[in-house]
């Protein structure tokens, strides 16, 4: 399998600096990686120095808590959007989810959903899939087809990682055009191999380089 076309070149640690986001631009670059995931304060750099490649620029916002109000949600994503960001993953209101405030979920997404489609920049929403019971998972995974999300995402990575079993619960709850990115924890190519075959359209992970030697090997 060429896996790379599904790969989200990822870095989002707190202390990510220009030299690094350099390599992972020239490496995305390389393998013909889907995108870059970067934090905002790199996304203009990232599209700049990718500008003349088929490589996307993605961001993340209200990150990784999901926490954040909605109307600095939907700033936080018309900045993103504005310095060149191709593709926005937004967290999903974690709590609301737990309090069952599925309007308060679908509003807040809706609204973010309408300043992606304008702009033809994609919507990936992460639900953080291993915080949520399977009943959650389904109806958050619902939640996003109706609201306008091109992606439901299992994980930040920073609460638990992507599963077989997640992806598969995701895809009985999405509709045919809603594709699904499985992030967190994803270190081999065999394991991200399984996510793919399991109905996942995205990998993210820091770890593509290696994944891309073990499918060489």
């Amino acid at each position: 399998m060429n896996i790379a076309p599904y790969i989200d070149h990822t870095l989002l640690k707190a202390d990510a600096t220009l030299q690094q986001i350099d390599t992972l631009c020239k490496e995305a670059y390389k393998h013909g990686f889907a995108s870059v995931c970067v934090n905002p304060y790199f996304v203009a750099h990232a599209k700049n120095w990718l500008k003349n490649s088929e490589v996307k620029v993605c961001t993340v916002i209200g990150f990784p808590l999901g926490a954040s109000e909605t109307r600095v949600k939907i700033f936080e994503t018309a900045c993103a959007i504005d310095s060149g960001a191709d593709e926005i993953d937004i967290v999903i209101n974690i709590s609301a989810v737990k309090n069952g405030d599925w309007f308060i979920i679908y509003e807040e997404l809706n609204s973010i959903a309408e300043i992606c489609h304008a702009n033809e920049v994609t919507l990936k929403v992460i639900i953080e899939a291993t915080l949520l019971t399977d009943d959650e998972i389904a109806r958050a995974s619902a939640v996003c087809t109706e609201a306008g999300a091109h992606y439901v995402k299992t994980s930040t990575g920073f609460a638990g990682g992507a599963t077989l079993e997640h992806v598969a619960l995701i895809k009985q709850h999405i509709s045919s055009d809603v594709k699904i990115k499985a992030s967190g924890g994803i270190k081999t190519y065999d394991f991200a191999k399984q996510l793919i075959e399991a109905g996942a359209s995205r990998i993210g992970t820091s770890a593509g380089i290696q994944i891309i030697e073990e499918a060489n090997q």
